[in-house]
């Protein structure tokens, strides 16, 4: 087993499996909650030391350890607690995995990312949701506070539905739908942008919209990356790709499976979406473009005449007849507005005007 390549300048010159901090977000001082529960009895703590979670493990409950913030030291003594192989600590601290499921002798490793929605500045936030799952525990990792599980924590302090009656595969289960449920909360946000920017594109294109556009666009392609290799996940699950996964809990990965190929379809329906919505405006671009080509055309073609018509009159001849006729002014301006309306009506016969 090896672990994935890293791209980042940051850790070029260090061993596999060296512990090294990869991320746009700044390290936390770590926060570190515990919930133990089973039908019967919840618990819910926030413990200083990562040695305080050890007792946790090989108990008939189910634990759910979740830790926020990383850094090189907490990584550390969760590796040294637990005996987890080092590659699976590198891929932790490297945010810019793609999802996937690695197995390891006695757990499994998935690799998340859990997307948010900035309403201001309609933008989607990544960031890496790390989990590792064995027979009774599941131990998360996120890069800072603040997540999209706080409905399933409701649900297993109220013991509604059927989480607290099944075990560690089914809550690394739900924590992985909570992510994919709100790719489609993300989805539907961006499905009112794009109506807007449909109906702004019709109506008043702005400069600026083209900009959208192309922001939308890179959106869905955060989405696709972030999406497509995760049903390629759940799918080696679906399939029984790891002995930690019950059959009971497999039926529920089929649903979300069918979810993420839900979310796949809409993904790529809003980027043929937006692809065409970009050909429109540019279309529009080129149609107000060549209507103004237009205008100038005949506004030239009008004055070519009138052009010809006045440059033969500036010529310094003295002899002219038209100079000493009191009339001539008059008839020069009567014959060039005469050209003038003549032409208007024969483009305006054609339908160029």
């Amino acid at each position: 087993m090896s672990g994935s390549p890293n791209v980042s300048s940051v850790a070029l010159g260090h061993a596999p499996g060296s512990l090294v901090y990869i991320g746009d977000r700044e390290a936390e001082t770590p926060v570190i909650d515990v919930i133990d529960y089973d039908d019967e009895n919840y618990t819910e703590r926030r413990v200083q030391d990562v040695k305080e979670c050890k007792c946790y493990i090989g108990k008939p409950s189910v634990t759910w350890i979740n830790i926020c913030g990383l850094n090189e030291e907490i990584i550390a003594g969760i590796g040294e607690q637990f005996g987890f192989h080092p590659l699976l600590l590198e891929d932790i601290l490297n945010t810019e995995q793609r999802p996937k499921m690695d197995e390891y002798e006695g757990y499994a490793f998935f690799i998340l990312k859990m997307l948010t929605y900035d309403e201001e500045k309609e933008e989607i936030e990544t960031e890496q949701v790390s989990l590792i799952l064995n027979e009774d525990c599941v131990i998360s990792f996120q890069e800072v506070e603040g997540d999209v599980f706080d409905p399933l924590r409701e649900r297993l302090r109220s013991n509604k539905g059927i989480l607290r009656k099944h075990g560690a595969d089914y809550l690394a289960y739900s924590l992985i739908d909570a992510i994919v449920d709100y790719y489609f909360v993300i989805l539907e946000k961006i499905g009112d942008d794009i109506e807007d920017l449909e109906d702004e594109l019709l109506e008043n294109p702005q400069r600026d919209t083209v900009e959208t556009l192309h922001k939308k666009k890179r959106q869905m392609i955060t989405l696709r990356k972030s999406i497509w290799p995760l049903r390629e996940v759940i799918s080696k699950l679906e399939r029984g790709g790891t002995g930690f996964i019950e059959d009971t809990t497999r039926i529920y990965l089929r649903d979300l499976y069918d979810h993420t190929i839900q979310a796949m379809e809409s993904v790529d329906t809003y980027r043929d979406l937006l692809t065409s919505m970009l050909d429109i405006y540019v279309n529009n671009v080129n149609n107000k473009m060549t209507e103004i080509m237009k205008v100038l055309t005949i506004v030239g073609t009008i004055f070519i005449p009138l052009t010809f018509i006045s440059s033969v009159y500036g010529m310094n001849f003295e002899y002219m007849p038209e100079l000493d006729w009191r009339l001539g002014y008059p008839l020069v301006w009567a014959i060039m507005i005469l050209v003038s309306v003549v032409m208007l009506l024969y483009f305006r016969n054609k339908k160029w005007l």
